[in-house]
């Protein structure tokens, strides 16, 4: 058996910059003010750690900002449901046929994990029918930083399927040198797609596995996406 572990984000779709939108207009109603956002990368953070670094920027102790996060989760979530336009979003290339591929494969088992908030995750794939794909995952719910989410992931997927999976029977895809980092933590294969806004020189440099340029080239250099 093998588990594959998806992002979201620059890995499977692209939203565009209408989701920072939402998400700085969130954090100056809850927080009165969005940070310091010039030069700051959201690639490969998880929604809370984005908000605790942003607000660290504008100077606001961290007891503050924990206190205000579930107000922020809140209104970022009803938001991003009201206003994420699919006409402004894409499915990355190869996506929708690997992910048919391997959830026809029985020996594959396919999760998730994701900085963004388990709702914010849901509307996104929702907005190209993904979700049927991903019966769990880990979120960003689950831990201010990427590396604490594998673990999280890890113990869904065996209570999911009834059994565990060791790091080696485990593959990580994603798009950011923090994913890449979080698999090789944990001593997990990571599969980095260069569709993100990393280059696949830095994701190389970083320590991914596989570098690709997208998905729909992984059919052809990953033996198991080929089945």
């Amino acid at each position: 058996m093998r588990l594959v572990l998806f992002d979201i984000d620059g890995t499977l779709l692209r939203c565009g910059r209408q989701v920072a939108r939402v998400f700085t207009a969130c954090l100056e109603e809850v927080y009165g003010t969005a940070g310091h956002l010039e030069g700051y990368s959201f690639a490969g953070r998880t929604d809370p750690g984005i908000v605790l670094d942003l607000m660290a920027s504008a100077g606001l102790d961290r007891d503050t900002v924990v206190a205000g996060l579930p107000r922020m989760r809140r209104l970022y979530l009803e938001r991003l449901a009201e206003t994420l336009d699919a006409s402004r979003m894409s499915l990355l290339p190869g996506v929708l046929e690997l992910l048919e591929r391997l959830s026809a494969q029985p020996d594959v088992t396919v999760g998730l994990l994701t900085g963004n908030w388990r709702g914010g995750a849901r509307v996104k794939l929702g907005k190209f029918g993904l979700n049927r794909f991903f019966s769990f995952g880990a979120f960003g719910e689950d831990g201010f930083v990427r590396r604490d989410l594998l673990p999280r992931a890890l113990a869904r997927a065996q209570r999911s399927t009834g059994r565990s999976f060791r790091p080696e029977e485990t593959l990580l895809v994603g798009d950011s040198v923090l994913d890449v980092d979080c698999g090789r933590v944990h001593g997990v294969a990571v599969l980095a797609v260069a569709t993100g806004f990393t280059a696949a020189a830095d994701l190389d440099a970083a320590g991914a596995r596989w570098v690709v340029p997208d998905l729909l080239t992984a059919r052809d250099r990953i033996p198991m996406f080929s089945a």
